[in-house]
């Protein structure tokens, strides 16, 4: 491999070909570590803060490597940024042909089977006239498109129904058995990726394929040398998700209209299915109206109490069972048919197997409500042991990176969750000057965050501090019921202060359009919840303040992490300072890093939970920050927002 410190060097090839590009002494420091990592085929779990610029740590010795790698990440946003952006230009700064591809799950590529059954079909009921339309562009799309990515189509949204009309699952792809299987956009996506030597992936995609064996990668992993993750602090929640089971009434309804279609096409005079189909889709409506509570976490136990619950889950389950016998009978009659007899069967094991292991040691049985579905969730209790088994099937190296995986640079929270027992760890602190650049902010006299008046006392405190700051605000809420009540008393106290701040929320539009607009206002309070506290970029004067509303410690009622406590409990551990702690301070960290983005950003990080100086934990908490300079003075505060309105270029 060349030499690396030549290459960050400050007329090196990263400073002749990349624009605005300065050589930082971490970043060099953990290309060097990775390389050698690369080289030694070992496992590192790397924190670099915000501004090391840990991308190109990464991209650097991995396109150098000469190996196959696969490169996984948080999200699809940032699948496609590495895809079309960085990866490129790191290929053409050092000069090298290596190839690469980009590998969604099957859901993100438009299926020329069920497009032309959804163009053909009069069973489709469309919502409206412009999910016809929207049928209409998917299908002129597809013909000229050369890879069907729907992200290449921006004229329909990712979110509309159309979509799961023209793209494929596991369940209800046919395979080689498809008319259309020569030009399959999922299968040419994965030819791609067979041949080329960098695989850029997500963490869903990666663990579904580990588990379901579907998504293409179980071709790819074994001759793969390196398997990078960006963003792996995610990695412990989305590797719960997939090495568990789940089955939902929404898939039994999908499931239900399928067969619909099928047996009209195929098996018209065969009545005893369409009755049935019937009575599955409405034993799997009626369980999902027996619990009221939508957006709602409950286990087996917590369930069981509701009244009817049990009994319609039973007769959904022997619904299930009868409608799977029929189909048996009828799968001979065509592809499609014998495809739903074989999704009924998949779907009701994973029913029955809810229910078997509702007592079970090694796992946690729970529901999660939505406002259309009811969906059962089968959790391991740890990951550690499936996953360390995922590291040892074969030598290669793996490597961990995000700039939140540690609490005061101690890793063994995230090594024990993910089972990464034989892995190095190495820190690098942000190369941003956070003692001048940034203040920590706990205001004085806060109510314990349980009290009835909490928001109002929020809203109160943080009124002088909008001021100051000229708007420029996130204010980050650990709940959408905090976030809402939040929103509303801002709304009333910025009308009655006649303060004209634009007043965002989350929800009104898509993250993206509300970044946007909060961008370009300049002068924005954007009030959000989960889906600000990470991923989020924005530079310059748009945000100078960042207000939490109380320290994230995940709700003691969920179902999950009331298990998991419980077992380190029994073991004889302490699961608040084990589990409970490490986990909030690592949530806390992504929140507090939306504030500083470059070295020019100044602004203040306002955290409300009085905890934070109450609770002989609140030391802890604040050790794992950026070192800021800390204040309980408003005055002070609002000089510092002040002097960085006056100093900002």
């Amino acid at each position: 491999m060349p030499d690396l410190s030549t290459i960050f060097s400050a007329d090196g090839l990263l400073a002749r070909n990349i624009p605005d590009y300065r050589p930082r002494t971490q970043q060099l420091e953990m290309a060097q570590k990775i390389a050698q990592t690369i080289e030694n085929q070992e496992i590192l779990v790397a924190e670099a803060g915000t501004g090391t610029g840990k991308t190109y740590a990464y991209l650097v010795p991995a396109l150098l490597s000469g190996g196959k790698v696969i490169l996984s990440t948080g999200t699809k946003t940032l699948q496609d940024q590495l895809f079309q952006r960085d990866i490129p230009a790191m290929r053409a700064a050092l000069k090298i042909p290596v190839t690469i591809a980009l590998l969604k799950g099957r859901a993100n590529y438009i299926c020329h089977y069920h497009l032309e059954r959804a163009l053909n079909s009069d069973q489709i009921h469309f919502a409206n006239r412009t999910e016809v339309k929207y049928l209409h562009l998917i299908e002129r799309y597809a013909g000229t498109s050369s890879h069907g990515d729907k992200s290449g189509l921006d004229k329909v949204p990712e979110q509309a129904a159309i979509w799961q009309h023209v793209t494929s699952t596991q369940e209800n792809c046919l395979g080689s058995d498809c008319p259309h299987y020569r030009q399959c956009f999922v299968m040419e996506a994965r030819k791609r990726a067979l041949s080329a030597d960098m695989v850029v992936v997500n963490h869903h995609l990666f663990f579904a394929d580990v588990m379901l064996r579907d998504e293409g990668l179980s071709e790819l992993l074994p001759a793969c040398n390196t398997v990078i993750f960006d963003e792996a602090h995610q990695l412990p929640e989305v590797a719960s998700l997939f090495f568990g089971e789940s089955v939902s009434t929404g898939q039994i309804q999908v499931l239900v209209r399928d067969i619909e279609t099928e047996a009209l096409l195929e098996a018209r005079e065969f009545t005893p299915l369409f009755d049935a189909t019937a009575a599955t889709g409405k034993a799997a409506l009626d369980l999902h109206l027996t619990i009221m509570e939508k957006h709602a976490r409950m286990s087996a136990t917590m369930v069981a109490q509701h009244p009817g619950f049990s009994e319609v889950r039973q007769l959904l389950q022997e619904n299930m069972a009868s409608l799977a016998g029929l189909l048996e009978t009828q799968a001979v009659r065509s592809q499609g048919l014998q495809n739903c007899w074989l999704r009924a069967q998949a779907l009701l094991n994973r029913l029955r197997q809810w229910h078997e292991q509702s007592e079970s040691q090694q796992f946690i049985c729970w529901i999660e409500t939505y406002s259309q579905s009811l969906q059962f969730n089968i959790t391991p209790l740890s990951i550690a042991e499936i996953f360390s088994k995922q590291l040892n099937a074969s030598a290669r190296a793996w490597i961990f990176t995000s700039a939140t995986l540690s609490v005061k640079k101690d890793f063994s929270h995230y090594n024990r969750m993910m089972g990464l027992f034989e892995a190095q760890t190495a820190n690098w602190d942000s190369p941003f000057d956070y003692p001048s650049q940034a203040l920590l902010y706990a205001p004085s006299h806060m109510p314990d965050p349980n009290t009835p008046n909490y928001a109002e006392s929020i809203v109160q405190a943080a009124l002088p501090v909008i001021k100051a700051s000229q708007g420029r605000a996130f204010i980050l809420c650990t709940s959408l019921r905090n976030m809402q009540q939040i929103h509303e008393l801002l709304q009333s106290a910025f009308q009655q202060e006649q303060l004209e701040f634009p007043l965002l929320l989350q929800g009104q539009e898509t993250r993206s359009a509300l970044l946007d607009q909060f961008r370009k206002l300049g002068n924005a309070v954007l009030v959000g919840s989960q889906s600000f506290w990470e991923g989020i970029d924005v530079k310059g004067r748009a945000l100078s303040l960042v207000i939490i509303d109380r320290l994230p410690f995940a709700s003691p009622d969920d179902p999950v992490l009331s298990a998991r406590i419980e077992k380190i409990t029994r073991e004889g551990r302490s699961a608040f300072m084990e589990y409970q702690l490490p986990h909030a301070i690592i949530s806390l960290k992504q929140g507090a890093g939306r504030l500083i983005r470059d070295e020019h950003d100044r602004g203040v990080l306002m955290i409300c939970d009085p905890r934070l100086i109450s609770k002989p934990y609140g030391k802890r908490i604040w050790q794992s920050l950026p070192p800021m300079k800390r204040t309980r003075d408003l005055n002070e505060v609002v000089s510092f927002l002040i002097g960085s309105q006056d100093n900002h270029p």
